[in-house]
């Protein structure tokens, strides 16, 4: 897969993404929300190569920690698209660079028709990684769009540091995205699932699987396996192996 959506922009990179039909939204309006919320995050303020911004594989950040290919992101949105409604809470474990977060906060907040720089419908995102480098390099990636900068003014979306296998018990998430392997679902992230609410995860040691993790309305909860994966592991910080 790698590779097979790289573009020239942008824009290129993420139409590439919605025409190679590896998406299960089928319907226009899905596909639509997509493809907007991630064509309004340029990646080149995400990447320490910006010459490779719009090629569709993950890039090291440093750290041991890697951006996912685009690719990627587009599947976990795809995936967690009916639990990002305006107003929702999203929680993003190992955000690395802050990419994700700031796709995230254009599918969980609307904007107003007679102003498209005034939020109508906040949602919330919160990332979480445990490299404190990262945090603040996340940040300063936010602010370089006038969107997400104001977001992270606003603490519509937030960084910290910490252990993202322990969550953050704040509040209940109606999405989870977990952007490492995890050797098992931690419990303390499935505890942390509204009701109803959706977790994707990738799960293994030498053979990984991204997980669908569902909680219904009455809090029982069910697990899909969707694909084969390579992740970077979901590890203590003394283990991660700086790059």
């Amino acid at each position: 897969m790698a590779w097979r959506c790289t573009g020239k922009t942008n824009r290129e990179l993420i139409e590439n993404i919605i025409k190679a039909k590896i998406l299960s939204s089928s319907s226009e309006s899905q596909l639509e929300r997509i493809s907007n919320a991630m064509t309004a995050v340029d990646r080149a303020h995400f990447v320490p190569d910006k010459s490779a911004a719009y090629v569709d594989s993950p890039q090291s950040i440093g750290h041991g920690a890697t951006i996912s290919a685009p690719h990627m992101h587009a599947l976990a949105v795809d995936y967690l698209l009916p639990f990002l409604r305006p107003g929702a809470k999203v929680l993003d474990i190992g955000s690395g660079s802050g990419y994700l977060c700031a796709v995230l906060h254009n599918l969980v907040s609307s904007y107003a028709q007679e102003d498209p720089t005034k939020v109508a419908v906040a949602g919330k995102v919160i990332g979480i990684d445990h490299i404190p480098e990262l945090v603040d390099w996340s940040l300063q990636n936010l602010k370089k769009d006038d969107r997400t900068r104001r977001a992270v003014e606003n603490k519509q979306i937030e960084i910290h540091v910490g252990d993202g296998r322990l969550g953050r018990p704040s509040r209940p998430y109606d999405a989870i995205h977990v952007g490492a392997a995890s050797p098992t679902i931690p419990k303390a992230l499935v505890e942390q699932l509204a009701r109803p609410g959706r977790m994707f995860i990738p799960v293994g040691t030498d053979s990984q699987h991204i997980m669908q993790v569902d909680k219904d309305a009455e809090g029982n909860v069910s697990e899909t396996q969707i694909m084969a994966v390579r992740y970077v592991p979901l590890t203590d910080k003394d283990k991660q192996t700086p790059w």
